[in-house]
């Protein structure tokens, strides 16, 4: 059993950063610094994990009395993020302009306490005029959830709170939707009497699994949407935008479908649920609904849909997580298995996900990402899936693991450089200085030699040069081995070839085609006919580029000889 620190139990994927959070309570950030949304103080880039360090903080309950402070969630905005401590105080950093962030007005790179939660009683007692010199219990939020340029909290009461660029209804219209900064937590009043138990938010809409009766058992959970409508993310069958939050019809209490987990993209939503009828076996489907232009719906085309409508993934599998990224879709199954859909550029969801070089690459039907160190490409232990702007994060082996694919800018892949990824790779972690704890060694330390006592400094630099060295030649050797043989390479099912030192790359090709089914085969009949005739095409041109060449030359030769 691995050390809780190294274990994660929770992902946030922002625009372009990613925040984790360990075991023993720690937040780890990497990926794009700007805004300060990292929260290490700085706006640099980070290329692999690094801590978020809360230790000046000196408002919470655990600085005051000198332990550390421990963390229970986590959760990326654009870029801004939030941190949830384990006695219900909430911290966040970055981008401040819609004041997401809950207090002040700038924008910051250290974790801040947000002061409105320690003031406030529960919502029951809130009101605008409230006596100054009232007695205030503190506020014991237990959830935390950002999207776009907002941010949301659910208390200990199940009450919910949202501050940012939050839809609220029109101050000169009641029944018209519009988006009004607030710099500071304002109660959801509509939910008065209910248990807010799940929350998401996109861009300009959020969607609220809430209790049926007054408090939360375990029993039916009834979908709420509301804010901008333009694509139908709310899911109401129409494009009209909603000042309140409104039942969806598709997951209201007389549905046969239990709501379990839900997501939003920038304009589209995804919701998890299983079939209520279902005592034993686990009937779970994925229903997506919004702006469709990139896929992101997975339901093979690009139209945007206005009611949910369950994609098409395999009848077995157990869905245990689902995230919407800027406009694509993720999902994992209890078995390890995963899938993605939507925008392919930039996110590199497979080499395969395209064939023509005029499609733009986006997947409309679920694509399944397979894992390239497993047999049957599951991946072993699988937790949580997370999906920025174009990058998808996927913890595994129990939270011991980070896979990462998608665009690598800024390091937001964890695996210490800034390249894109086509397929899953195992990400940096844990942290090196966490290596290097485990085996009782410091940042830089001393190796004595046994004959004698001179000796030797050991830099972590060198040793992360060569894994990153590694990572790079990981990288190559699996796309180069799909580029060839239209798989994920298997170091565990290595070729016989290389038993004789020498890889036999027609024989193992061979193989390979003897195994494949026809439908395999015409796909890699494709493949080869269109680079053979890519190869004659560039060819061709090159023998006429020579040709007048040499014409050219035997006629400058022919004039010089007049």
């Amino acid at each position: 059993m691995g050390k809780l620190s190294n274990k994660i139990t929770a992902i946030a994927a922002g625009e372009a950063h990613t925040l984790a959070l360990t075991g023993d309570g720690s937040v780890f950030s990497w990926g794009r610094g700007t805004f300060g949304r990292l929260g290490t103080g700085r706006e640099e880039d980070e290329l692999c994990p690094v801590p978020v360090e809360f230790g000046d903080a000196s408002s919470s309950s655990s600085s005051m009395n000198g332990s550390r402070p421990k963390f229970v969630g986590i959760a990326a905005g654009s870029y801004h993020s939030l941190a949830l401590q384990d006695d219900g105080s909430v911290w966040s950093w970055g981008y401040n302009i819609y004041g997401q962030l809950g207090h002040g007005e700038d924008n910051t790179s250290i974790p801040t306490l947000v002061e409105r939660f320690q003031e406030l009683g529960s919502p029951d007692s809130f009101s605008e005029d409230i006596d100054a010199n009232r007695e205030k219990t503190p506020l014991k939020v237990c959830s935390i959830k950002a999207g776009g340029m907002m941010s949301l909290a659910i208390d200990s009461l199940g009450a919910l709170w949202i501050w940012g660029n939050c839809p609220q209804p029109s101050k000169t219209n009641n029944t018209k939707f519009s988006l009004v900064s607030s710099q500071s937590p304002i109660p959801v009043w509509d939910f008065h009497g209910y248990t807010v138990v799940k929350v998401a938010c996109g861009n300009e809409h959020v969607v609220a699994a809430v209790s049926a009766g007054e408090m939360y058992t375990g029993g039916d959970l009834v979908c709420y949407s509301w804010g901008n409508n333009s694509h139908g993310q709310l899911g109401l069958g129409d494009k009209k935008d909603r000042p309140r939050p409104q039942v969806i019809p598709s997951f209201n209490q007389d549905t046969p479908w239990a709501v379990y987990e839900i997501s939003c993209g920038a304009f589209h939503t995804a919701v998890l649920t299983q079939d209520k009828s279902y005592e034993q076996d686990i009937d779970s489907k994925c229903w997506t609904f919004g702006l469709g232009d990139n896929g992101q719906l997975g339901h093979g085309n690009t139209a945007s849909y206005f009611l949910p409508e369950p994609v098409g993934l395999p009848q077995d599998a157990i869905l245990i997580s689902v995230d919407c990224g800027l406009f694509h879709t993720s999902v994992v199954s209890i078995t390890g298995e995963v899938w993605s859909w939507g925008m392919e550029k930039g996110l590199g969801l497979c080499p395969d996900a395209s064939f023509s070089a005029h499609d733009a690459g986006d997947a409309l039907l679920p694509l399944r990402i397979h894992c390239t160190e497993a047999i049957g490409g599951k991946f072993a232990g699988p937790v949580q899936v997370g999906c920025g702007a174009a990058h998808t994060i996927l913890v595994a082996d129990d939270g011991y693991k980070i896979w990462a694919w998608g665009r690598g800018r800024s390091g937001v892949l964890g695996r210490g450089q800034v390249m894109d990824s086509f397929v899953p790779c195992i990400a940096m972690w844990p942290p090196l200085n966490e290596d290097f704890k485990d085996e009782g060694i410091k940042t830089s330390y001393e190796v004595k030699d046994r004959g004698n006592e001179m000796g030797k400094t050991v830099e972590i630099d060198e040793v992360q040069h060569l894994r990153e060295k590694l990572n790079v030649m990981e990288q190559y050797a699996t796309v180069l081995h799909i580029s060839i043989f239209r798989k994920p390479f298997d170091e565990r099912k290595l070729p016989k070839s290389l038993d004789s030192g020498v890889f036999d790359i027609m024989r193992e090709l061979e193989n390979m085609m003897e195994s494949a089914d026809t439908e395999e085969l015409a796909r890699l009949e494709m493949f080869y006919r269109s680079m053979l005739s890519s190869v004659k095409d560039k060819l061709m041109r090159r023998r006429v580029q020579e040709m007048v060449k040499d014409c050219l030359v035997s006629l400058s030769r022919g004039r010089q000889g007049y």
